[in-house]
């Protein structure tokens, strides 16, 4: 007997309805439904019955329960898109407030220690994402989602699909990262493991991607193989990539394009960890006489 699987309520085909019709990512949706299913938990009966009473006693309760900032506004973004698109109640959450997120140096990377990291990969294909991570900045979703056909030797790019935002870009493709992929294809091609226009970092099943969460943890390894002292995730060398363009003196505009940035101002981060561009400043200091 086949186990039936559990009928969705009314309330929530609705939601989803709404998310499908706007076609926000599947991350998205998930951290929507999350926020909705947390606010019907706290009230213990269903979220469509809130008060605006109730949504500020849910923000208290967040509160006092150490949420991190960025879990709460990421909450409170998926009430509002409940209660304003779902209900057509936006009314109720408005005075849902978002709160400050403090800001914090990214971790970076030094080149000797990018060296060291993916030199202490323990295998060819971590190998060359790890070198695609310092050596275009791309996001770890990016990087999984590469195909063999996004490698562009003539024009010396490589094209990202659908990164965030759903946005189409190229990102730079260096004669040492081109030689990189080239090892890796060979490798993998002789080895079976890759199909023709397939992905260029295949699972164990050619057919599926490698995923985000394999390569963090192959990071976390080459991290620790390499005694590097420092909390490192993939994301790590996409910060060490553009704080290490800064102080190649490289126009931080150009950077901006190449992450993908929509604002300026999330590029302009790296002016605080570009410790080279700091050792280049004189001191007024020391244009006094003496």
């Amino acid at each position: 007997m086949t186990p039936s699987t559990p009928a969705v309520s009314p309330l929530r085909q609705r939601l989803l309805d709404d998310m499908r019709m706007r076609k926000l990512g599947p991350k998205t949706q998930s951290a929507y439904i999350r926020a909705v299913r947390y606010l019907a938990s706290f009230l213990q009966r269903s979220p469509d019955t809130a008060t605006e009473e109730d949504l500020r006693r849910f923000q208290l309760h967040l509160v006092d329960r150490g949420v991190s900032p960025i879990t709460l506004n990421a909450t409170i973004t998926g009430l509002k898109f409940f209660f304003d698109v779902t209900l057509n109640r936006g009314e109720l959450v408005e005075r849902m407030s978002y709160v400050h997120v403090p800001q914090k140096l990214p971790v970076v990377l030094s080149r000797d220690e990018a060296a060291r990291l993916i030199a202490a990969a323990t295998n060819l294909k971590y190998h060359t994402a790890l070198s695609i991570a310092y050596g275009t900045g791309l996001r770890v979703s990016e990087i999984v989602a590469l195909k063999v056909g996004d490698i562009d030797s003539e024009r010396m790019t490589l094209r990202v699909e659908q990164g965030k935002g759903r946005k189409d870009r190229y990102a730079m493709l260096s004669p040492v990262l081109l030689e990189r992929l080239r090892a890796w294809w060979r490798y993998a091609n002789a080895m079976g493991k890759m199909l023709p226009n397939g992905w260029l970092f295949p699972g164990q099943n050619p057919v599926d991607p490698l995923t985000a969460r394999q390569l963090n943890r192959a990071v976390h390894d080459a991290a620790e193989a390499a005694k590097i002292d420092k909390r490192i995730t993939m994301h790590t060398l996409r910060h060490s990539f553009a704080t290490h363009l800064l102080e190649q003196k490289v126009d931080i505009r150009v950077i901006q394009v190449m992450l993908g940035h929509k604002k300026l101002e999330t590029t302009s981060v790296y002016t605080h960890v570009a410790t080279e561009v700091l050792r280049d400043v004189v001191s007024p200091l020391e244009k006094l006489s003496a």
